[in-house]
């Protein structure tokens, strides 16, 4: 049965919000991974599973799902699970659900710069045009406009609605039992990991979600924590790779 602390967190999702950093020479953008995880004791050890969509409304002949489930499996086999030969029982099932988030908006607040124009207007000068007969200069007053020059005056503050998108991973374990007095079995463990930002692009982000996932699966976390990976990361590559 799962545990109060793990009912009352398992709605919580946590949040992940994108770092973008880009340097001169181009460094990858890092993103910041929140993950939060729960694990029960169990009596055995269990290392096979069978993996299922928790969400009735998913798709499974999809590519988004079959790229969902297939980095979900190559996550597990990094913890040294696999996945049941087809006709043999498995150990515990493991539901999947991702996808995105309903907006939240945001006011997001930026420096820009104030210009204006300085200096500038007419000047006046003397200047030799030519000698006299006795080879003495022959000075003249002349006018010189100088043009005015754009310098930054200072900073304002400019307050905009940006719409935030959480894009989620969640993973959990279940025995592989059949359901008494209309009960699930229990859990075994959970794994939520979730990123917030300005990006809606799910299948981008799948694979750093189910990097995020791998070191917190059958562990429990605590508390959310925090992970910063990039795309050029080996954890990233093992992901996308596969099995």
């Amino acid at each position: 049965m799962i545990s109060p602390r793990s009912r009352h967190r398992l709605p919580l999702l946590p949040s992940l919000t994108l770092v973008a950093s880009l340097f001169l020479g181009g460094c990858a953008t890092t993103y910041e991974v929140e993950v939060d995880s729960i694990s029960q004791p169990q009596p055995k050890e269990v290392t096979s599973y069978r993996i299922v969509t928790k969400n009735p409304t998913a798709d499974e002949a999809s590519l988004r799902h079959k790229e969902a489930a297939a980095y979900v499996k190559t996550a597990l086999s990094g913890k040294g699970l696999y996945e049941a030969p087809e006709g043999q029982p498995a150990d515990m099932v493991v539901e999947v659900d991702y996808g995105v988030e309903p907006p939240r908006v945001v006011m997001e607040r930026t420096s820009t710069p104030i210009y204006a124009q300085v200096g500038g207007g007419m000047r006046y000068e003397q200047v030799v045009v030519g000698t006299d007969s006795r080879g003495n200069p022959i000075v003249r007053t002349v006018a010189v406009y100088e043009p005015p020059r754009t310098e930054v005056i200072g900073y304002q503050d400019v307050v905009t609605p940006v719409a935030m998108y959480e894009k989620y991973l969640r993973i959990s374990a279940r025995e592989n039992k059949q359901m008494e007095e209309g009960r699930p079995p229990p859990e075994i463990w959970s794994v939520n990991v979730s990123s917030e930002d300005k990006s809606d692009d799910l299948r981008k982000y799948l694979p750093i979600l189910a990097s995020a996932s791998v070191d917190y699966i059958g562990k429990d976390s605590g508390e959310k924590q925090t992970v910063r990976l990039k795309e050029t990361d080996s954890a990233v590559g093992f992901i996308k790779k596969g099995m």
